[in-house]
């Protein structure tokens, strides 16, 4: 079971756009929490929380124990809106959750073990085609992540779906294939070296050609000035 987090919020008097940006002049973030069979509830937050949940890199995967005063109630972030030029957070939604909420979140990657892989040791590159899966679970086997051993691997290698240990109750949302994670690709000056090296190979085959054609033309026309002195010599 994953371990809430606090997050800490204030009732806003009033909703609307105008409400909204008081109470980004004021320093605070305005959201609102929905769901639950329960009327919505327009809030602020602030700012240092929320900046700190979204450093975690988990923060749409996190279950938040909102305090608004004396209650509290069981979040999740389902929308974030960020400033389109500082980055800042304007806006945010939080899903009330139980026991038997189900959610569509996506959990992070981590690699392990990269100094234990024969391709990766040679040059190889790890070439990363997801950085977090998404999967759809309960709220309380939301899991921590997925590490993915990189052991053994050689060039040319790839991770699948199928390489996954799933808890009980995790459940993919892709399932129609064995959908890739990553792979082991070929070092890539290696291959543009070999590059390098057909295309030299190319000019100097244009080169030979060009020098024969030349000395051929040369020949031709030394041919044709002996021609011209033999007749006017007739």
């Amino acid at each position: 079971m994953q371990e809430a987090v606090e997050l800490h919020a204030e009732l806003r008097e009033r909703a609307g756009k105008g409400a909204a940006r008081a109470a980004r002049r004021a320093g605070k973030v305005p959201g609102v929490v929905y769901g639950g069979k329960e009327a919505p509830k327009i809030i602020n937050l602030d700012p240092r929380e929320l900046q700190k949940g979204m450093d975690s890199g988990a923060f749409f995967a996190t279950i938040y124990t909102l305090k608004v005063g004396d209650d509290s109630e069981r979040v999740i972030p389902r929308d974030l809106q960020l400033h389109p030029v500082k980055g800042q957070p304007q806006h945010v939604d939080l899903l009330r959750v139980t026991s038997a909420t189900r959610v569509t979140v996506e959990v992070a990657c981590t690699f392990l073990n990269e100094e234990e892989s024969p391709g990766l040791k040679r040059g190889g590159v790890l070439n990363v085609v997801r950085f977090a899966i998404e999967v759809v679970c309960g709220v309380d086997d939301i899991p921590q992540g997925f590490d993915i051993d990189l052991t053994g691997l050689e060039i040319g290698d790839s991770v699948h779906a199928s390489t996954l240990s799933l808890p009980d109750g995790v459940e993919l949302t892709i399932t129609d294939r064995d959908f890739t994670i990553a792979t082991i690709a070929a070092p890539t000056v290696v291959a543009e070296e070999e590059a390098a090296e057909g295309e030299e190979g190319e000019e100097g085959e244009e080169g030979v050609e060009g020098e024969e054609g030349a000395e051929g033309a040369e020949g031709a026309e030394g041919e044709s000035e002996e021609d011209g002195e033999k007749k006017d010599d007739e």
